[in-house]
């Protein structure tokens, strides 16, 4: 460790310790409170064909001057969410009854079957075929636990007689555990990582090379249409540590010790010669191989399979990796230098702080699609153990994702939405890199899909530590913490238990690049000059944002540094052996219990936020395999949107101020109960396509990084 990052972290040992906590320690909230979504029969379907009204409660809008509008906007201009308040469409006899003026209502096809599967699903779980139950929920904002609280079961009577009928979150869920948390989201087992008929471990070289869970295999079906064999594939993609490179202004310097660590040996072993060259037409470094690398023994090591179910898409945007409704499949593998070659142990395997994070959209689409991806996940919870059937499963799972061909809209058709690197091993300072199958445009804030090799990437959400100062007195960063990502803030603020924002970052701001070609320590979180400790909006913008990047959430803001787990820049460990020991900031200490970490800025006087990630997962597991219930709905195009503008003069068109974006409309409120009831009447003039879609469609947004 370098003495910059030593002194880091002798710092952050002599701080505020985190500390951790039970859930019983967070205040009870009746169910009611905590109900968000209504259906409602219609007494007759509408000109859409539409039989229920899906009432949301919203929280107030971002922007004030929006408030008291009885119609609100969300989503984008290519995907508006045109919902009218509650209250005045019972005033206008368009439904039987408001739940109440915090309420807003759009309209969906929903058959009763759908809510007596729902139910079904219900008296399943109760019954304890998953496991040993509980009725108690936590509540999160964001990725904090703020409240415990009860769901109701759904009432499908009610329904059927027309009226209110609460969807609230799951009234029962097995009891979360370390086990089902290693069988259904984060799998470390040796039986899955080290099972012999589908990895191979460069330790001591057992298992199955080609494996159907191993490097050698994501990455010869990864190749497939990018015009290389997956031997020069990978040598590409290693060989761009050899050189620097920019992105969006911002300048990587080489690494070229990634010869020295990884390519050399991994040559040697496979039986070439090697040799780092510079050209001297380019003068940049090459790699020169005697033969090619052989992908069966490759020196990363399978640490971890990951559901991120929790990542699935909503409306105005999902979390990060939000391209697909059922979220994400990472594979996590940790660089090994064996010596002997895969002929040792683990004691001399030579075990490297160096991650590789393959993170695959996976490809479902739809609401039923995405109920039953989650549904086989809960059923590998199921399992009484690592049996044959849990394996053949899982590994069913993993080839729909990972085969060639799986996303055919997609770079080399390949589901792969990034690789993530995470290493000190080729410099004494901690980095993580991220590439992808496209390229980027910072002029327009686009990127295109394209077949070939991997290229480099900006990290998500992370200012450049070179352009901009991680500890302060950056202007830039400090306007856009409190325009860009304060906007976003959920309303009503309250520090630590209401803090959570929806926020994106442009490639640009104020006219100078803003995110990140890299990201490393000794940035270890982002402190934003010019903010107060009393002001909630400025304590929750700049934990947002910090904790949203890659320096802050691999080390300062969720402390992975001594007390987090002495993990240093890395959640899932690649030097602690199989299975890899994995942060406070994931298991919050365990399961019923949650890692609070001092304000990084602030301090603890201010604020300690807490974390239990793995607990988060497993709740939204469970809502969507068993909870959710899923209706044909209609969307609306961008014409509806001119069409209010006509009426009106104004659009009360929320996201393109909570995200940063610039508005093509004047933003406003909708005040008069005829410009409703005329909108109603023309909504049909503008129907768009049919999609199957969770009646829950409307989730707050999320802003997640890891």
């Amino acid at each position: 460790m370098d003495p910059a990052t030593e002194q880091l972290v002798a710092a952050a040992a002599a701080a505020e310790d985190p500390i951790t906590t039970p859930f019983k320690n967070l205040p009870f909230v009746e169910a009611s409170s905590a109900t968000r979504v209504m259906v409602q029969k219609l007494p007759q379907p509408t000109a859409l064909r539409e039989t229920v009204a899906v009432h949301v409660k919203l929280p107030p809008p971002a922007n004030k001057e929006l408030e008291g509008s009885l119609v609100r906007v969300l989503g984008d201009q290519k995907n508006p969410q045109v919902l009218f308040r509650s209250d005045v469409l019972a005033e206008l006899k368009q439904i039987p009854q408001s739940p109440g003026r915090e309420f807003y209502t759009s309209f969906a096809q929903l058959d009763v079957s759908e809510l007596e599967r729902r139910a079904k699903n219900e008296e399943e779980i109760a019954s304890g075929a998953f496991g040993e139950v509980t009725r108690e929920s936590i509540v999160f904002n964001g990725r904090t636990p703020i409240s415990r609280t009860v769901g109701a079961p759904v009432d499908v009577r009610t329904f059927q007689g027309g009226g209110l009928t609460p969807l609230s979150i799951c009234p029962v869920r097995p009891v979360s555990t370390q086990a089902s948390w290693g069988k259904s989201l984060l799998i470390t087992d040796p039986a899955v990582v080290l099972d012999p008929a589908r990895t191979w471990d460069p330790c001591t070289g057992a298992g199955t090379q080609g494996g159907v869970w191993t490097f050698a295999h994501l990455v010869r079906e990864m190749a497939q249409n990018s015009g290389r064999t997956p031997e020069d594939f990978v040598k590409e993609w290693l060989s761009l540590w050899l050189n620097d490179y920019a992105l969006n202004g911002s300048n990587v310097p080489a690494r070229t010790n990634i010869f020295s660590q990884v390519i050399q040996p991994w040559a040697t072993a496979s039986g070439v010669s090697s040799a780092l060259v510079t050209n001297p037409s380019t003068n940049r470094r090459e790699v020169l191989l005697g033969g090619p690398l052989n992908l069966n023994i490759s020196p990363f090591r399978l640490l971890a399979i990951v559901n991120r179910t929790d990542l699935g898409r909503s409306v105005g945007g999902g979390g990060y990796g939000g391209s697909s409704d059922a979220g994400e499949l990472r594979f996590v593998f940790g660089l090994t230098r064996p010596s002997p070659w895969g002929g040792g142990t683990e004691a001399t395997c030579g075990l490297r702080p160096f991650t590789v994070i393959f993170e695959y959209g996976v490809p479902r689409s739809g609401c039923q699609q995405v109920i039953d991806w989650a549904r086989q996940w809960t059923q590998l919870a199921s399992r009484p153990s690592f049996d044959a059937t849990y394996l053949s499963q899982l590994q069913g799972m993993t080839q729909s994702v990972v085969l060639r061909d799986k996303a055919p809209g997609k770079g080399n058709r390949n589901a792969i939405n990034q690789i993530r690197t995470n290493e000190n091993t080729l410099n004494t300072l901690w980095q993580l890199r991220e590439f992808t199958l496209s390229t980027q445009n910072f002029a327009t804030d686009t990127e295109t899909p394209v077949n070939g090799p991997l290229r480099p990437h900006t990290v998500a959400l992370t200012p450049s530590d070179s352009l901009h100062n991680p500890n302060g007195g950056d202007p830039d960063l400090t306007a856009y913490v409190s325009t860009t990502v304060a906007a976003g803030l959920q309303t009503p603020l309250s520090v630590p238990f209401q803090c959570a924002s929806s926020f994106s970052m442009p490639s640009s701001f104020n006219g100078r690049p803003l995110l990140g070609a890299s990201s490393q320590i000794p940035a270890n979180r982002w402190i934003v000059s010019g903010l107060s400790n009393t002001s909630a909006q400025d304590v929750c913008a700049r934990k947002e944002l910090s904790v949203n990047t890659c320096n802050g959430c691999h080390f300062g803001d969720t402390a992975t540094n001594g007390a987090g787990g002495n993990l240093s820049f890395t959640h899932i460990s690649p030097t602690s052996g199989i299975p890899a020991r994995t942060s406070k900031f994931l298991t919050g200490g365990g399961p019923g219990f949650m890692f609070g970490v001092p304000d990084q800025q602030f301090g603890a006087s201010v604020a300690t936020w807490n974390f239990a990630d793995l607990e988060r997962r497993h709740q939204r597991l469970y809502d969507i395999a068993t909870c959710s219930t899923c209706g044909p709905r209609f969307s609306l195009n961008a014409g509806i949107l001119d069409q209010i503008q006509r009426l009106e003069g104004v659009v009360p068109f929320e996201p393109a101020i909570s995200t940063g974006g610039k508005s093509p409309f004047k933003v406003g409120p909708i005040t008069r109960v005829e410009t409703v009831r005329s909108l109603l009447e023309v909504r049909p003039q503008f129907q768009g396509e049919l999609r199957d879609e969770p009646t829950d469609f409307l989730r707050p947004v999320e802003t997640f990084v890891h």
